[in-house]
């Protein structure tokens, strides 16, 4: 195929299937970004640990969905690495500045692997367990259906949508995180993200309004996020004793 009909083709430049993986380097982008320009003080460790585990889910999900996506897939495998990395520095800087850190950081270490332990543990029982709903005479059809679908809990099609929820959680959870230890690469680059995938969940097979969503979501609690950092950053408010003189 010539790269004037692969421009114009079903995952061309013209297409969400384009932009929607184009817009996810966004994050790769900041990530690196924010590594070689900005301190870890600015690094949010809920966000980072959500994306570590976000983009893990995202790179089955480039390659089960239809059509196939490898830009995709290439993007949240740099993505994993880039928000480790992240951690790292995080963590470290954590460590040296904060005296109870090591006990949190243990605390985090072991919710980490009951996280990862569910996740392999959930993987393995999930075709066995599929195939005794689906085929099960007692179990209600609408149950049966659900257990069945394209999209349903037992496909990473559900799976990975969903735990995009957490990354709007993370985003309340640093809903009162002082402006000059936002990232506004980062905030920008989920931002974006959000508004572009909203589109890109309705023209994949399965259709999928769990990610849609989920994307409306994140693009209206990060688009928040970038409101607050550049308000803060390039339009200021006066204080009371300036507009009082």
């Amino acid at each position: 195929m010539s790269v004037g009909g692969w421009a114009l083709g079903p995952t061309g430049i013209l297409t969400t299937h384009f932009w929607g993986p184009v817009a996810n380097w966004g994050l790769v982008g900041s990530a690196v970004y924010d590594a070689l320009n900005k301190g870890p003080e600015i690094i949010s460790i809920p966000m980072t640990c959500t994306m570590v585990v976000y983009s893990g889910l995202f790179c089955r999900f480039a390659l089960a969905v239809n059509p196939r996506n490898y830009l995709l897939f290439a993007c949240h495998t740099f993505n994993v690495g880039a928000q480790l990395n992240q951690l790292r520095r995080a963590l470290e800087y954590k460590m040296e500045n904060e005296p109870n850190a090591a006990a949190e950081i243990k605390d985090l270490g072991i919710k980490a692997a009951v996280l990862g332990t569910g996740v392999v543990s959930s993987i393995a029982v999930s075709s066995p367990l599929q195939r005794a709903i689906v085929n099960s005479t007692t179990v209600p059809k609408a149950v049966r259906d659900f257990a069945g679908h394209p999209a349903g809990p037992f496909q990473i099609h559900f799976w990975a949508p969903t735990f995009k929820w957490a990354l709007s959680l993370a985003n309340l959870a640093d809903i009162d995180r002082p402006t000059d230890k936002i990232s506004l690469s980062q905030v920008s680059a989920l931002t974006a993200t959000g508004v572009i995938w909203s589109r890109y969940s309705t023209v994949i097979t399965p259709v999928n309004y769990n990610l849609m969503f989920v994307n409306i979501a994140l693009g209206s609690s990060s688009g928040y996020h970038l409101f607050r950092k550049l308000k803060a950053d390039y339009f200021p408010s006066n204080s009371k004793e300036e507009r009082e003189a």
